[in-house]
């Protein structure tokens, strides 16, 4: 297997996928939120959550085709909380992925209904899913991709971040926010898909161990890379978590052993899936030194 190929090849199906569901909604009066969430929609990124999505899909043998619809959803949730997160309000970023900000190009009030919009298309793309196939499992799915994004996970995150910006706060803050904000749709990425195909509670655990360490190693990248990454490469500005006075690992440990404790975490990811077959976890098991490698 070359991860490379595997890896683009599953990002380019969902990007081939992603205005698809939303389409129906390209008309006349509304046509500016359409192009509001379009834009953010194509701004490009790494699909990082479809594409893990997907390949749980296919570690128990499933047709990740048959679940593009899913995986689309998955990005559309992410892509609102990202428009969601650069507004004067939260990050007051100005440029996401090397293009203008949502909010910059369409304006406040559009941006956050682009990003209200969103999270509301994947919440049809879920409805109309258990509809079809009106099994235990689906529901089940579904039921564990709303909890990753709601107040219990990601939005949850995002509240704490907020409300801790400028003060100090302990590393047991520091773990909580990360695990929801990032780690928390992260999660509902593997686990629904493990719901999806019907797993075994011994499988369901260990893809929670690995998505847990999976969306830490994320993070722990992504604050590293707000230290070190330039704008060229990563398209953003850097910098913004010291502009805010956020804690990260690096504000806690510093560069290197932030580091440190990134290995740390995927080498507990990939051990994780030793209770699959090597040759099937081969993907997973390159994803997760993937989220490491980012940084070198």
């Amino acid at each position: 297997m070359n991860f490379n190929i595997k890896y683009e090849a599953s990002k380019a199906k969902v990007e081939s996928n992603l205005l698809k569901f939303i389409e129906c909604i390209n008309y006349t009066k509304q046509n500016t939120v359409y192009e509001s969430m379009a834009y953010s929609l194509e701004a490009g990124g790494k699909r990082f959550r479809p594409v893990l999505f997907m390949q749980i899909i296919e570690l128990f043998g499933g047709n990740s085709d048959d679940y593009i619809d899913v995986a689309c959803s998955l990005e559309y949730i992410h892509t609102y909380s990202l428009i969601h997160d650069d507004l004067p309000a939260m990050d007051n970023d100005e440029y996401r992925r090397g293009k203008k900000t949502n909010h910059m190009v369409f304006g406040e009030d559009i941006a956050i209904l682009a990003g209200d919009a969103l999270l509301n298309a994947a919440y049809e793309i879920l409805f109309k899913k258990i509809s079809k196939h009106p099994d235990k499992s689906v529901a089940a799915g579904a039921y564990e991709i709303s909890q990753g994004a709601g107040a219990g996970g990601m939005i949850g995150g995002q509240v704490v971040d907020i409300q801790s910006e400028g003060k100090p706060i302990d590393f047991e803050t520091l773990k909580y926010i990360h695990k929801k904000k990032t780690g928390a749709l992260i999660e509902a990425s593997v686990i629904s898909a493990a719901l999806f195909m019907e797993a075994k509670e011994s499988e369901l655990r260990a893809l929670k161990a690995y998505s847990d360490n999976l969306g830490l190693a994320f993070q722990i990248a992504d604050d590293i890379l707000d230290y070190t990454g330039d704008f060229a490469l990563l398209g953003k500005q850097t910098g913004s978590d010291e502009k805010n006075k956020k804690m990260t690992y690096v504000t806690f440990f510093g560069i290197e052993k932030s580091k440190e404790l990134l290995d740390e975490a995927v080498k507990n990811a990939i051990s994780s899936l030793e209770i699959f077959d090597s040759a099937d976890s081969e993907f997973l098991i390159s994803l997760a030194r993937y989220v490491a490698d980012r940084n070198r």
